[in-house]
């Protein structure tokens, strides 16, 4: 992207000399530049890949109920890439310098989206368990702890933004959040894809993605406490 700016850089110089007039101002050519500057700022590659997730959101739900073999593993396969473009975007943003206040923005709205629709999409079609049948609350309950303690901690945060650098310190990303997420990762992957029946040993993997999914559902509600815990302590003092 920085490549893609000195080029920018070039062409303007180029115009500049030889197609403006002499008595072009420069005040114009100087506005010129600097929005042609932010417009390449604003849609930085990894922005580019959040906005990816996000459009890839109704994709994901219509290929959920294509009742067909391709549908099963399309859903599969979006998520896979969604979940290593979250990682990829903000590698590329850091690696390469190019955070916007969109992108950091943007991008856990992004998150949050494909999660709470993978979630929905599970409990429309609960799992049937050897002689109980199908069990309408197995994804219900993680699928309820997990999205209410996504939009409270959105609350929290935006909350905690207003307030003062000590709040915000306090409701900071932790590595029980990146547990939390990674354990989320692995389990919807595995979920949405034992769906396909053709895939070998799913026997053994549906109930490891089942039990993965609650002790990410634990995560999220322990990494809650947590925040809250420093929340109140800064506010005691």
């Amino acid at each position: 992207m920085g490549s893609e700016n000195k080029i920018d850089d070039v062409g303007w110089y180029n115009y500049d000399n030889q197609d403006q007039p002499l008595s072009a101002s420069p005040s114009m050519q100087n506005h010129n530049h600097n929005h042609q500057h932010q417009h390449s700022k604003f849609l930085t590659l990894p922005t580019v890949l959040t906005l990816g997730r996000v459009v890839a959101v109704p994709l994901l739900v219509a290929t959920f109920y294509a009742d067909s073999w391709w549908g099963r593993t399309a859903t599969t396969s979006i998520f896979i890439v969604a979940a290593i473009t979250d990682w990829l975007d903000g590698y590329l943003a850091r690696k390469m310098k190019l955070g916007t206040a969109f992108g950091a923005f943007l991008d856990p709205v992004a998150d949050k989206l494909m999660v709470a629709a993978a979630l929905i999409l599970l409990c429309s079609r609960p799992l049937e368990v050897a002689m109980s049948g199908e069990v309408a609350w197995l994804f219900t309950v993680p699928a309820t702890a997990i999205i209410g303690r996504e939009i409270t901690m959105s609350a929290v945060r935006e909350w905690a933004a207003s307030q003062n650098g000590k709040l915000l310190e306090a409701v900071a990303v932790n590595n029980l959040g990146k547990w939390k997420t990674a354990t989320q990762m692995i389990s919807l992957t595995i979920l949405l894809a034992t769906r396909d029946s053709s895939l070998g040993g799913s026997g053994i993997l549906v109930p490891s993605g089942v039990i993965l999914l609650y002790i990410s559902a634990g995560l999220s509600v322990w990494s809650l406490a947590v925040y809250m815990s420093k929340i109140w302590k800064v506010l005691l003092k």
